[in-house]
C-alpha cells in the first residue's frame, strides 16, 4: 500500500519506492507536517509533538509545521490560504472533516477534507502518490457549500516542510533571448521569492524550487517540485527562526482575487513533488520518467523546417515552395510556415487578429504550399498568435472592447500589439473557431502558438490571470480532441510559456529565441533538471547569430540542436553544397539517434578539465550517446577525462568516434572514464555507445 493509516492516531503516510511523508490531525484538528525523506516502513513510530510557545510572541502557531496554514488567529508567517466571507470576515479557521482514499490504476490518492469552523467553505487537500516513480503531486480544491460569495485572495497549491537550515535553493533567471540561467544561493533568514506577474511564466524565473543539502548530481539530498501552471505565480522559500526551512508555490497573489460563488469549485494548480538522496540527476530522471509516463504521448518528434529566418515577414508562396523543396531535400518531415501568412501582415505593425490568407502572398491560396509540402512526403505547420490583436485590424476596430483595458485611460501597445480578453466567452468561441475553420479547411499538423507581450490593464475582474490562460488551456483542449493528429507548440516570445501546466496540453517548447549553439547548451542544460528532453525543440540556424553575433561551424551547431527536438531554421536556400551534404548527413544521424535523444535517460556529467567542455551522455535500452563541446581553448589545452554514468559495470561496452573504437567494461567507463581531447573553438564531437 502506498497510503497507510493509523486511524487512532490520525497519522497518514504515504509511501513511494523509496521516500515517505508523514503528516496527521492533533487534538485541536489541526493538519500538522511529520516527515519527508527517506523511507520509513513504521507508521506506529511516527508521534504528534506536544506544541509548546516559546513567549507570547511567539505562539504555537507560529512553531507549528503545519501542512496547510491559512490566514488567521496568531499565524504571522506565509499562508496558503486567505478568505474575505461575505460578513467581511477574513479569517479562515479550519477543523478536520475526514479522509478518503482512492485507488487509480497508476497512482493512489488520499483526500483530506477540511472545513471552516463557521462558514461552509470546504477545503480539499489533493495528495496524488506515484510510487514507481518516486514523486507525488499535491494540489487543493476550495468548495463554496453556503448562498453567499467568498473572495478568494491568496491560493498556495502546498507548502513543504525541509528539516534542514543553510540550503541550496536554485532555479533560473533571465528575459527574452537570455531565458534558463540556472542560479544557485544560500539559503538564510530572509524570504527568497521567485513569481511571475507579467501573465506569462518563464522569461525571468520558472514556477519550481530545488532546496538541496549540499548535493551533488549523483550524492545528497534534494527537495523539489514543479508547479503545473503557466501564467502568473510565486514560490517562498524561508528558513525560519525554528530550525527548518519552508516552501510555498502556486498563485500569485498580486493583483489577484476571485470570487468564489455559492456552489462554486476552485482550485489551485497542482505541483509535483519529491526527495532523493541520491542528487540533481536522480530526480531529473523522476521527473523526466513521469513526463514520459503520463504527460506526453509516445510518438518520437519530427524534424522540423520552419522558414522565419529565410523571409521574416516577407513570406510568399513561390519562396515558401522552394523552401519546402530544400528543407525535403536536406530530410526535414515537417514544413512550418511562421509569421507572415494572414492578414495585411507586412510587419508587427498590422494583421494579428485578421486571420485569412494574405491573397497577395497566396493568390491561389495557401492549399497550393500545402499540397505541394505534402506531396513532397511532410507534414506542414502554420505559426499562429491568437491571444493578440493589432490596433488597425478589421478585428479590433469590429471589437474595440474586445482587449484588456479601462475605458479612462489609454490602452497600452507592446510590439504594436494589444491583447484580446480571453476571459470574454464571445472572445474565447472567436479564437477556438478561427483554428477550428484552419484546421478543418486546411490539411495542417502542427501549429506554432506564440504570445509576443505580458497582459496589462486587466479590468476590473482580478480573477484574469488566473482565467486567461485557464481559456487558453480549454481551446487547445477543444480543438486537439477535435483534431488529434495536430501537435501544438508553446511558444511566448521565446521560452515563456516552458512549464508543468502547459506540458501535455501542448506537445513541445520553444525554448528561447536565442539560437546561438553555444547559449543553447546553457539554456538546455538548465531546462533538463526539470523538464523532458523530448518537449525541447532545438533549432540550427544561420551565423553570425542575430543575438551573439558569433560564427559557430555548422557541426557544432548541429550537434547542440540534435540534443533536443531537432528543427533546422536557417536560409537553406543559401547552403553551399558543403553546407547541404553536412545538413543532410547530420539530419539522417538525427534521425537514427532520435529514440535515445527524445526518450533515453539524461546525463549532465562532470567537467574534469580545465578548459571549457560541456559533455551530456543519454542511455536507452542497450545504446548510448556522448556529445562533448569544447567552446574555447584555454592556454595549456589541457584534455579532458570523461567518467560516464548509468552503464551495468559487468557489461562491455563499444564506443566510437570518427575512426576510434574503444572496447571497456561499465565499471571502468565509470569510475576510470576515457580521455579526450578537442581543440579549436568550438570543436564538438559525438560519440556511440552499444552494449557489446
Amino acid at each position: 500500500m502506498s497510503i497507510i493509516v493509523n486511524e487512532e492516531r490520525r497519522i497518514f503516510l504515504l509511501q513511494t519506492l523509496h521516500n515517505s511523508y508523514a503528516f496527521g490531525v492533533d487534538d485541536q484538528g489541526l493538519l500538522r507536517h511529520l516527515y519527508w525523506g527517506k523511507k520509513i516502513d513504521a507508521i506506529d513510530d511516527f508521534e504528534m509533538p506536544v506544541l509548546a510557545e516559546v513567549s507570547t510572541n511567539d505562539p504555537v502557531f507560529e512553531i507549528t509545521r503545519e501542512e496547510f496554514p491559512v490566514y488567521g488567529r496568531l499565524r504571522y508567517k506565509e499562508h496558503c490560504l486567505k478568505v474575505t466571507f461575505a460578513d467581511g470576515c477574513r479569517e479562515v479557521d479550519y477543523i478536520y472533516e475526514n479522509y478518503k482514499i482512492e485507488n487509480h490504476k497508476d497512482y493512489d490518492e488520499l483526500i483530506i477534507t477540511l472545513k471552516d469552523s463557521h462558514y461552509d467553505l470546504y477545503i480539499t487537500l489533493h495528495y496524488k502518490v506515484y510510487g514507481d516513480f518516486d514523486l507525488m503531486e499535491r494540489s487543493v480544491t476550495l468548495r463554496n457549500a453556503s448562498q453567499e460569495n467568498m473572495a478568494i485572495e491568496q491560493l498556495q497549491s502546498a507548502q513543504f516542510h525541509i528539516p534542514y537550515e543553510n540550503l541550496n535553493f536554485s532555479n533560473v533567471h533571465g528575459h527574452w533571448g537570455a531565458e534558463q540561467q540556472r542560479f544557485v544561493q544560500k539559503v538564510s533568514y530572509g524570504k527568497v521569492v521567485i513569481e511571475n506577474r507579467r501573465g506569462i511564466s518563464s522569461h525571468n524565473h520558472n514556477p519550481y524550487f530545488i532546496l538541496d543539502h549540499d548535493a551533488s548530481e549523483t550524492q545528497g539530498e534534494v527537495y523539489f517540485g514543479a508547479l503545473r501552471r503557466s501564467g502568473n505565480f510565486s514560490g517562498v522559500v524561508e528558513q525560519t527562526p525554528y530550525g527548518e526551512t519552508l516552501v510555498q508555490m502556486g498563485l500569485n497573489d498580486h493583483d489577484f482575487c476571485y470570487n468564489l460563488a455559492p456552489g462554486e469549485e476552485f482550485s489551485a494548480p497542482a505541483i509535483i513533488c519529491g526527495y532523493t538522496n541520491q542528487g540533481f540527476e536522480t530526480m531529473s530522471h523522476h521527473l523526466h520518467h513521469f513526463a514520459q509516463a503520463f504527460i506526453l504521448d509516445n510518438d518520437i518528434r519530427p524534424v522540423l523546417y520552419n522558414s522565419w529566418e529565410a523571409t521574416g515577414f516577407g513570406v510568399t508562396c513561390e519562396e515558401q515552395l522552394k523552401l519546402a523543396k530544400k528543407a525535403k531535400e536536406l530530410g526535414a518531415e515537417l514544413f512550418v510556415v511562421d509569421d507572415g501568412w494572414f492578414g495585411e501582415r507586412n510587419g508587427i505593425k498590422n494583421g494579428l487578429g485578421d486571420w485569412y490568407v494574405n491573397k497577395q502572398k497566396f493568390p491561389h491560396g495557401i492549399d497550393e504550399l500545402i499540397d505541394e509540402v505534402k506531396s513532397l512526403g511532410m507534414m506542414f505547420g502554420i505559426w499562429v498568435e491568437p491571444e493578440m490583436v493589432n490596433p488597425p485590424t478589421k478585428l479590433y476596430k469590429e471589437h474595440p472592447d474586445w482587449i484588456y483595458h479601462f475605458a479612462t485611460r489609454v490602452s497600452d501597445t507592446s510590439r504594436e500589439q494589444y491583447v484580446l480578453d480571453m476571459t470574454r466567452e464571445d472572445v474565447q468561441q472567436f479564437v477556438y473557431q478561427m483554428l477550428d475553420d484552419l484546421l478543418t479547411s486546411h490539411d495542417v499538423d502542427y501549429i506554432k502558438w506564440d504570445a509576443n507581450r505580458p497582459i496589462s490593464q486587466s479590468n476590473f475582474d482580478r480573477s484574469v490571470w488566473y482565467k486567461h490562460i485557464e481559456a487558453v488551456y480549454d481551446i487547445v483542449k477543444a480543438l486537439k480532441k477535435k483534431h488529434p493528429h495536430v501537435l501544438f507548440e508553446a511558444c511566448a516570445s521565446g521560452g515563456g510559456r516552458i512549464d508543468y501546466g502547459i506540458l501535455g496540453i501542448f506537445d513541445d517548447f520553444w525554448t528561447s529565441d536565442n539560437t546561438d549553439a553555444c547559449d543553447r547548451l546553457t539554456i538546455q542544460d538548465s531546462y533538463s533538471y526539470i523538464y523532458p528532453i523530448k518537449a525541447m525543440r532545438a533549432w540550427v540556424t544561420d551565423c553570425p547569430n542575430f543575438i551573439s553575433n558569433r560564427d559557430i561551424p555548422m557541426r557544432y551547431r548541429f550537434h547542440s540542436a540534435m540534443m533536443g527536438t531537432l528543427g533546422i531554421g536557417c536560409n537553406i536556400l543559401k547552403f553551399s553544397d558543403e553546407e547541404t551534404k553536412l545538413a543532410q548527413e547530420m539530419i539522417a544521424l538525427y534521425k537514427e539517434i532520435r529514440p535515445i535523444v527524445q526518450e533515453g535517460d539524461f546525463y549532465r556529467l562532470e567537467n574534469l578539465s580545465e578548459d571549457d567542455y560541456r559533455s551530456y551522455e543519454y542511455l536507452k535500452d542497450t545504446k548510448g550517446l556522448l556529445f562533448v563541446f569544447l567552446s574555447h581553448t584555454r592556454i595549456g589545452h589541457r584534455p579532458l577525462t570523461l567518467k560516464l554514468r548509468g552503464l551495468k559495470k559487468d557489461t562491455r561496452y563499444k564506443l566510437t568516434y570518427g575512426d576510434q573504437e574503444i572496447h571497456k567494461s561499465g565499471a571502468y567507463l565509470m569510475e576510470r572514464g576515457i580521455d579526450l581531447r578537442l581543440s579549436g573553438d568550438y570543436a564538438s564531437e559525438l560519440i556511440f555507445i552499444s552494449e557489446m
